[in-house]
C-alpha cells in the first residue's frame, strides 16, 4: 500500500494541522479519515482480486470444457478405428490358424476366447478405476465433521455407524 501524502485531496484538509508540532499524535478526525481511506483502498483492492480470480477461474472452466468436448471427440474416433482394427486383427488370427490346420470352429473359438480375456481385464480395471474416483477418504472426512454423511435420509433411525479408532502400530484390526 502507498503512503498517502495529506493535502493531496482537498477534502481532506486534516483539522489543525497547522498548529500540530512534527511527531505529535493527529486529531481524531485525522485519523478516522485516514483509517476510513485505507478501509476503502484495501476493500477495493480485495474487490479487484475477486474479480480477476472470477475472470481466471471462468476462463479455465471455458478451457476445460472446450477441451473436454475435443477429448470425447478424439476417443470415439479411436474407439471406431480400434475396434475396427481388432475386428481386422482376429480375422486374419482366424485366418492363420485356418491355414495351420485347425477346423472354422476352433480358429473363431481360440479368437473368441482371447476377446474375452482382455475384455475381462478390461472391465476389471475399469472397476478398480471407478473404485479410486469415489473419494473415500474425503467423504470418510466429511462425515467426521458431521456433513454429507450418507444417513442423512434416514430421520426415524438412530445412526448405527461409528468411526473405529485407529489401531496401534503392528496390530491389526479385525
Amino acid at each position: 500500500m502507498t503512503e498517502r501524502v495529506t493535502g493531496d485531496d482537498p477534502r481532506e484538509a486534516p483539522a489543525g494541522s497547522a498548529e500540530r508540532a512534527p511527531g505529535e499524535a493527529p486529531h481524531l478526525d485525522e485519523s478516522i479519515r485516514r483509517i476510513r481511506a485505507a478501509a476503502t483502498e484495501t476493500f477495493s483492492s480485495g474487490a479487484d482480486s475477486g474479480r480477476a480470480l472470477r475472470k481466471l477461474v471462468s476462463a479455465d472452466f471455458a478451457l476445460a470444457r472446450s477441451a473436454l468436448g475435443r477429448a470425447l471427440a478424439w476417443s470415439a474416433v479411436s474407439v471406431v478405428f480400434g475396434a475396427s482394427a481388432w475386428l481386422l486383427a482376429m480375422g486374419a488370427a482366424i485366418a492363420l490358424l485356418q491355414s495351420w490346420g485347425l477346423s472354422w470352429l476352433a480358429s473363431i473359438s481360440i479368437a473368441t476366447l482371447i476377446s474375452l480375456i482382455v475384455t475381462a481385464i478390461a472391465a476389471w480395471r475399469v472397476s478398480v478405476f471407478f473404485d479410486y474416483a469415489g473419494m473415500h477418504a474425503t467423504r470418510r472426512q466429511l462425515a467426521r465433521l458431521g456433513m454429507f454423511s450418507e444417513d442423512d435420509g434416514d430421520d426415524d433411525e438412530p445412526s448405527t455407524t461409528s468411526v473405529a479408532p485407529a489401531a496401534p502400530a503392528g496390530e491389526r484390526m479385525p
